[in-house]
């Protein structure tokens, strides 16, 4: 019997590569598009401060495979996101 929880495979991630500890998955999507358009709000999310300044790379990768049979095949590398961005409030002398 074969039983299915998702209508489509979640076949992209973006995991995160550590210089001092094992990877750590950031992210899981359906499209490659879907994983490099949120990967960056999950890095700042689920990251503290001391493991972000520990990634050296952040992997795009793509499940190869029957769903019980398969693995994960580097597709590229994408840009490790920098500090959020404060935004300041100017203000003017009147």
């Amino acid at each position: 019997m074969l039983i299915q929880t998702e209508s489509k495979a979640q076949g992209w991630r973006a995991v995160a590569i550590f210089d001092d500890r094992g990877d750590a998955l950031i992210f899981v999507g359906r499209s490659s598009t879907q994983v490099r358009q949120e990967y960056a709000e999950s890095f700042q999310e689920y990251l503290d401060d001391e493991e972000r300044e520990h990634v050296t790379a952040i992997q795009l990768q793509q499940w190869s495979g029957a769903p019980d049979a398969g693995r994960w095949i580097l597709k590229s590398n994408l840009k490790v996101p920098g500090a959020p961005v404060k935004t300041r409030a100017t203000v003017s002398a009147a």
